[in-house]
């Protein structure tokens, strides 16, 4: 398989208003766009009356008390309040998308597993229709924990939105071209780029080039964040300035349209007589962003041995326990391997994170076989797991010159909860029933007698 072409020249979509497609650098910046010269306030954020006849409205990600450099808001200009964007509600059911706690009384989490795959089906899909739950964990209700989703996504979404009360979303695409038109701008997405949509953003998924697959981490508690490098410095890993934000657009349309929330694990509809996405300026820290995955730069050994994985975190969320993420977000990429005297691959281990990985393109190291683009797997808390018989073999014979690993990108969610299978990961995704023998096959080599050393 080649590493496949990063994509270029995508297009703003033509319903919206604003400045040629563009971005903002930076992670957790304070920034300020606007669509229309003169919207953004200067020197205050609530005027007695706004330029253009606009309304100030403030979008608060934390608490108003939230320490200083924690507090995340956004000030809006706006069309319409959003109290306008929100009528009575109406339950509505998304039965694949599920929220913790969801445990399954007929489904075994504890297991090692692994998936192919899930395939599209021909009906249409939406983002919120082709939402695919495969673990939870934590609870949505107090806010802690998160879940794991394959998206299969052919149809865009028309005259319909969404946002979540619940969770910040953190998409992995797979395949396919995403453009999520948001309150705050457009970010499009394909394969080797995530985005973040943080929680109350609202917005619309467009499909730019189908069928789209991919992954989501909802994430119930603290938003992602950079992880602290400590001595490995200032510099390396991801970088601030590779994350983007997108720069302001707005629709000006009066459609029948229906808004979608997802609120404390359910889903709620509400129709309005408009688009939404009417913000024209805007200003602050609480915004949605993409990051080009092939900027990550890894570092790792020179000498022997083989860091934690944990020296490949992209994102972390933090919890309540200092050094103990929520989440943390993985990348695995390539990278050189020169470690002398040294067993490269990751070494057989387990510990009290629980670890789903999905490959996005290429070939894993600890598993050359059978873990495929699409895919994903699971080792939950405190299970063991490592590489199979094909992987110990060659690394334990390997001449340990320099060696570059390539045509390689797959990334893993982990969290400290455990993470429960729902049905569908259970019963109809593609589930390889053979995967716990990848390790049957593994010999006994102890050989206790002194030539043995």
């Amino acid at each position: 398989m080649t590493r496949p072409a990063h994509p270029h020249g995508l297009t703003q979509a033509p319903s919206l208003t604003g400045p040629h497609k563009g971005y903002m650098p930076g992670f957790g910046n304070d920034f300020e766009t606007e669509a229309l010269p003169g919207a953004l306030p200067q020197g205050q954020n609530s005027p007695q009356k706004c330029a253009y006849g606009l309304y100030g409205e403030q979008l608060s990600g934390t608490a108003f008390t939230a320490p200083s450099h924690q507090n995340e808001r956004t000030w809006c200009y706006r069309i319409r309040p959003s109290v306008k964007h929100s009528h009575r509600y109406t339950r509505v059911e998304l039965p694949y998308w599920k929220s913790a706690p969801h445990v399954v009384e007929d489904v075994t989490s504890l297991g090692q597993y692994r998936w192919d795959p899930v395939p599209h089906s021909d009906a249409p899909l939406t983002w919120l229709t082709g939402m695919r739950t495969m673990t939870t964990a934590g609870d949505v209700n107090t806010q802690v924990g998160m879940a794991s989703h394959v998206y299969l996504v052919t149809a865009s979404m028309e005259n319909s939105y969404f946002y979540s009360a619940d969770s910040e979303l953190l998409v992995v695409p797979q395949a396919g071209h995403l453009r999520f038109c948001t309150e705050l701008g457009i970010i499009d997405v394909a394969p080797q780029e995530i985005a973040i949509l943080p929680r109350g953003l609202l917005y619309r998924v467009e499909v730019l080039k189908g069928p789209a697959r991919g992954f989501v981490c909802e994430n119930y508690g603290q938003k992602f964040a950079l992880p602290g490098r400590g001595p490995i410095g200032a510099n390396c890993m991801a970088n601030r300035r590779d994350f983007k934000t997108p720069v302001a657009a707005f629709e000006d349309r009066e459609t029948p349209s229906t808004v979608t929330i997802k609120w404390c694990g359910q889903f709620h509809e509400t129709r309005i007589g408009h688009s939404p996405l009417d913000v024209v300026a805007w200003h602050g820290n609480y915004a949605s962003c993409k990051y080009d995955l092939t900027t990550y730069c890894p570092v790792g050994a020179v000498l022997f041995d083989h860091p934690d994985p944990s020296i490949f975190t992209v994102l972390t969320a933090p919890s309540g326990v200092e050094g103990t993420s929520n989440i943390d977000f993985v990348l695995f990429r390539e990278r050189w391997m020169v470690a002398e005297h040294t067993f490269r691959p990751p070494w057989y281990h387990k510990n009290i994170m629980s670890e789903l990985m999905g490959n996005i393109y290429g070939q894993y190291d600890a598993k050359p076989q059978g873990f495929v683009p699409g895919g994903m797997s699971l080792h939950n808390m405190m299970l063991p797991h490592g590489p199979d018989r094909e992987a110990f073999e060659k690394a334990s014979n390997a001449n340990l010159g320099p060696d570059k690993l390539d045509n390689t990108m797959s990334f893993m969610f982990e969290t400290r909860f455990p993470q429960h299978l729902t049905e569908f990961a259970a019963k109809e995704a593609p589930l390889q029933e053979d995967y716990i023998d990848c390790w049957a096959d593994i010999e006994k080599k102890f050989d206790g007698s002194p030539e043995g050393k």
